[in-house]
């Protein structure tokens, strides 16, 4: 078993990750807010390798909490 560890910089860090088989479980926290352009985080996920299955929500007026977890294709 892995220990958790907090990936830092941004969407386009996110996606390696996520495309190199590197994350089993992750949390975001979508917040209701536009802040200007930004990137798509999952866009260059490629969904015939990477599943993402949602194993829990957590919904507000403010924020929404999300927890998947990834597996191979």
């Amino acid at each position: 078993m892995r220990a958790w560890q907090p990936i830092s910089g941004g969407a386009e860090a996110i996606q390696q990750y996520l495309d190199g088989g590197l994350i089993d479980e992750f949390s975001i926290s979508l917040s209701p807010v536009l802040l200007g352009t930004g990137i798509r985080l999952f866009d260059h996920v490629d969904p015939d390798r990477i599943a993402l299955d949602q194993t829990r929500s957590v919904a507000s007026p403010r924020v929404t909490h999300l927890t998947c977890t990834t597996s191979k294709r």
